[in-house]
């Protein structure tokens, strides 16, 4: 699964990241994020008009349009599974329809024992952008005639490096695989490439509670223990 991420760059860094993007004319700053937790509002890429690509604000978990129930019931699915993300009812019409990219500047996965977990905070090995297989939904809330855009991360088997952390990872696009994502020509086969080279440290068991240090660098930074 990918429970907890970062998406943390300018302007300029997405820019690159993900060509062409459109960038408004009043663009807002964009704010350093780095304990992002499901239900909260993340970044995502979506195709926009005369093929370029816009950076829109969604909310991590996926809420179909047919949802009826109240956004907090819908369970957890800030996550779909490669294996059934094309047959799941949650997630299948998305798949078809409603790709996006979800940047990010690392993720993190935890080691150890119930009670006494080890935080690790992954990213690419060159210190770039990752960019995340996404689906994203438009769903009107029943009770207050709100529309909520929503996303949802795809996740796969680890590959090797990353199964001596966990079993499972984030499904990443290589940036020359974009545009096929997004307008629905490529398939899983895309999802199941070898990603970039990955790296890892451990980070401050602060990360073991939700939301805290979210404007905080040092959260993403390599834990250096205090002697005194």
């Amino acid at each position: 699964m990918c429970g907890r991420f970062s998406q943390a760059y300018s302007w300029e860094e997405i820019v690159a990241f993900s060509q062409p993007l459109t960038v408004p004319a009043d663009k807002p700053n964009l704010r350093a994020r780095y304990n992002i937790a499901p239900t909260t509002d993340v970044d995502i890429i979506v195709r926009g008009g005369e093929g370029n690509r816009v950076l829109r604000k969604a909310r991590w978990g996926l809420l179909p349009g047919w949802w009826k129930k109240k956004a907090n019931e819908s369970g957890a699915t800030f996550n779909a599974r490669i294996e059934t993300v094309d047959s799941s009812a949650m997630f299948r019409s998305a798949y078809v329809k409603r790709r996006c990219i979800i940047p990010a500047s690392g993720f993190y996965e935890w080691t150890g024992e119930k009670g006494d977990k080890t935080p690790h905070f992954i990213n690419a090995a060159d210190g770039g952008l990752l960019g995340f297989a996404g689906l994203w939904e438009a769903w009107t809330n029943p009770e207050t005639g709100e529309e909520i855009t929503s996303c949802t991360i795809i996740t796969r088997d680890a590959n090797k490096w990353m199964s001596e952390i966990h079993n499972r990872m984030p499904s990443t696009l290589l940036p020359r695989d974009f545009e096929a994502w997004l307008d629905g020509s490529g398939g899983k086969e895309l999802l199941m490439q070898p990603p970039q080279e990955l790296r890892e440290w451990i980070v401050s068991q602060r990360m073991n509670r939700t939301g805290v240090g979210d404007d905080d660098p040092a959260t993403a930074e390599p834990f250096k223990e205090t002697l005194f």
